[in-house]
């Protein structure tokens, strides 16, 4: 399934005001997959109907904004007095180096940025902030390029705005410059039109020429986009109350290239039938790469009309309808399709609709997806992500969720909660919120994981929390590529989540005979020690598979962060709070979460914030020699434990 190029990419999302979002949210978007993971009625749907309606793919008037509709109604009053339209959405887009170079091919001068914004309104208009070009530097590249030397020339030049100020210039230059140079400034013409009246023309025409085709479009899918059992085609035909199901049963007829108008005069529909058929084999092979729950399913279609007879005996069609059904071809059996599971009509809906998107192969998309797999069960719902990973290769993907199986644990990162609270619902990158009913999913996820490990995995590593695992599962791949020993393949990291828990762990996994290894922070938890050491000395577990940081580290004292040399986790500290600690604040004798509390008030912070940074950006952090070589010497370790 490949769409067009996308040659930008939504980096971040900031929701100003939009029904239940009473104060401004941002969040960042990944490259290919963000989770919102929230509680029903927390504000997921909003997220993304306020992003739909700031690029939908299509004309439709349910995607524009309505600020009697869509402004927090606590705040609407104050909005109209105010006579100000506010802002609604505001994306941050980031262009791709293909696209960048294109633009400076063109302009002949490297932009200075590869980064813009694109706001929407109340009123539905469009605001561009992009600060790309500088235009004196372009002209002097342009004036280089032509061999013109004058400096006169070359000032009037800069001072042109639009296209009569160029006219103007042109006009004025005639007479005194050669004629092929003046040829060459004519063709200039189209970077000085300016016809919005930009304060920069030459960002106004890289805006029209390169970002507003390949601005990537909205494109938002519910439950409500299911196809029916019986669709009206008159009412396709006419547009008259249409559904959203309608719409997927449009594309569906529009896939099989099928004019309904057609279809509504014919009186034999066996010509229709096959087209539709024909296009469903097509959708049902893509359906059944990642449908493993049934492979014996079968679409069937039929067209049928609607008849109608009145009292004096006289019938008239009211009505053409397209049937469908879904049979079972073990058994022979066949059902509307309406009374078969929501979780694969849901599938086949989407696949319909979201084929007949790609056909457009002038657009690009971003796929806005509200609590896909609701009615798929654990199993189908891990083929649903295993197509959503497949699709993210070529589209950005946003989804809400609050199952537990539409969460992968070792991409922690790419999770966003959202929380209903007193003052509108808000948006954290945290997955430390405190909230419980927020963090189930997360919790749900993670001993799912666990569980699975618990009986699966013969070989695993019990740490202590989410940092942990993070920095385990991360370091081994960049050790990885530089030929540097790391942690088996086959080692299994099993967070326990927290010291204290470690010792209930031990027992579960020595209760399956399962080989095990304990990585962990210096004890602060004499409880925690005391159960561990108990367990050593009913040989239980044996005390050499328990490895301590302070060990690796030859210290008295270590967590996992001071694996890191001080200048790497600083790095990754300060990136992840906005803080400026610098090296010199920090010694290098005691622990470097010690003194960092310290620096911060004597107030604890969230250890798993550097964590998610790494993972986040991975592909722009280099480490250094010494974090590298104290992580490989761990992995030696723990290699020859199991």
């Amino acid at each position: 399934m490949k769409g067009c190029e996308q040659m930008i990419r939504l980096v971040k999302a900031t929701i100003n005001r939009y029904k239940c979002i009473e104060k401004e949210q941002s969040f960042n978007v990944e490259d290919n997959i963000t989770v919102l993971v929230g509680m029903n009625e927390s504000g997921k749907t909003s997220i993304l109907e306020a992003l739909s309606k700031a690029n939908y793919f299509e004309d439709d008037d349910g995607f524009k904004f309505n600020a009697t509709h869509d402004y927090p109604r606590k705040q609407k009053k104050l909005m109209d007095k105010s006579g100000v339209i506010p802002e609604a959405v505001k994306l941050q887009y980031e262009i791709d180096n293909k696209l960048k170079a294109t633009i400076e091919e063109d302009v002949g001068v490297v932009i200075q940025s590869t980064q813009f914004s694109f706001t929407r309104k109340y009123d539905n208009s469009k605001l561009w902030t992009v600060s790309f070009v500088d235009k004196n530097a372009f002209v002097k590249a342009k004036a280089k390029s032509f061999g013109i030397k004058s400096k006169e020339l070359i000032e009037a030049l800069t001072k042109v705005s639009n296209a009569s100020s160029f006219d103007a210039f042109v006009k004025g230059q005639s007479a005194e410059i050669d004629a092929a140079i003046l040829e060459q400034i004519k063709s200039l013409k189209k970077y000085f039109e300016n016809k919005n009246n930009w304060d920069n023309c030459i960002d106004e025409y890289i805006t029209i020429t390169y970002l507003v085709p390949n601005l990537p479009k909205f494109m938002y899918y519910d439950d409500y986009y299911m196809l029916p059992a019986r669709v009206s085609l008159n009412n396709i035909a006419s547009n008259s109350n249409a559904t959203s199901s309608d719409k997927t049963a449009k594309a569906l007829l529009e896939l099989a290239d099928i004019d309904v108008n057609k279809v509504i005069k014919s009186t034999n529909y066996e010509e229709f039938i096959a087209e539709l058929e024909a296009t469903q084999l097509t959708i049902t092979d893509e359906l059944f790469k990642y449908w493993t729950t049934n492979k014996n399913l079968k679409i069937l279609f039929n067209i049928d009309k609607v008849e109608q007879t009145d009292n004096r005996n006289n019938t008239r069609i009211v009505d053409h309808v397209l049937d469908i059904r879904v049979q079972n071809q073990r058994s022979g059996v066949s059902l509307p399709l309406s009374n078969r599971s929501k979780g694969f009509n849901w599938f086949f809906s989407f696949l319909v609709w979201f084929m007949k998107i790609q056909e457009n192969r002038d657009d690009t998309y971003i796929l806005l997806l509200d609590e896909p797999g609701l009615n798929l069960h654990a199993k189908a719902q891990n083929d649903l992500l295993r197509f959503l990973c497949d699709l993210s290769g070529n589209y950005q993907i946003i989804y809400t969720t609050h199952s537990p199986f539409m969460i992968e644990t070792e991409k922690l990162n790419q999770v966003r909660t959202v929380l209903e609270k007193d003052d509108g619902t808000h948006i954290s990158e945290s997955v430390q919120e405190k909230d419980p009913n927020t963090l189930f999913p997360l919790q749900a996820a993670l001993g799912y994981d666990l569980a699975q490990n618990l009986f699966v995995a013969k070989k695993n590593l019990l740490v202590e929390g989410i940092a942990d695992l993070t920095y385990l599962t991360i370091i081994p791949n960049m050790l990885n590529e530089s030929n540097r020993a790391c942690l088996k393949d086959d080692v299994v990291i099993v967070p326990t989540g927290g010291a204290d828990k470690i010792a209930t762990f031990v027992s579960l996994l020595r209760g399956n005979e399962l080989s095990m290894v304990c990585l962990l922070d210096t004890f602060t938890d004499k409880s925690a020690q005391a159960r561990l050491n108990n367990l050593t000395a009913q040989n239980i577990i044996k005390d050499k598979k328990i490895v301590f940081y302070h060990d690796i580290l030859n210290r008295k004292f270590a967590d996992v962060e001071d694996m890191f040399s001080v200048d790497d986790y600083l790095c990754l500290y300060n990136g992840a709070f906005g803080k400026n600690i610098c090296r010199t604040d920090i010694d290098d004798k005691t622990p470097i979460l010690t003194q960092l509390k310290k620096l911060n008030g004597g107030k604890d912070f969230n250890h798993y914030t550097p964590a998610n940074y790494l993972a986040k950006n991975v592909s722009s952090i280099t480490l250094s020699d010494e974090t590298m070589g104290h992580f490989e010497n761990l992995f030696q370790v723990l290699n020859k434990l199991f």
